[in-house]
């Protein structure tokens, strides 16, 4: 079984939970009404990065993770599980 160096997790799990994720975040732009460079005109980013982050090709940092959250008028909780 292959290990993600990032997570610790098995590949598939990883690339998975990466593309779960990607869905979330593209689900509550549309539902903001907003476009992608709607978007990234709020957070300061390239279009082409929402649009990685929307297919699960790269994974945001925490900070941008709450930039994107705040530009939808979301927020993030983090909870143990």
């Amino acid at each position: 079984m292959q290990y993600s160096n990032s997570y610790g997790y098995p590949k598939a799990t990883a690339k998975a939970w990466e593309e779960y994720n990607a869905l979330i975040l593209l689900d509550a732009r549309k539902n903001a009404r907003l476009t992608q460079v709607e978007l990234t005109e709020r957070i300061g980013a390239d279009k082409s990065y929402i649009s990685r982050i929307e297919r699960g090709l790269t994974v945001p940092t925490v900070a941008t993770l709450y930039k994107i959250a705040a530009a939808m008028g979301l927020t993030v909780e983090l909870k143990p599980i």
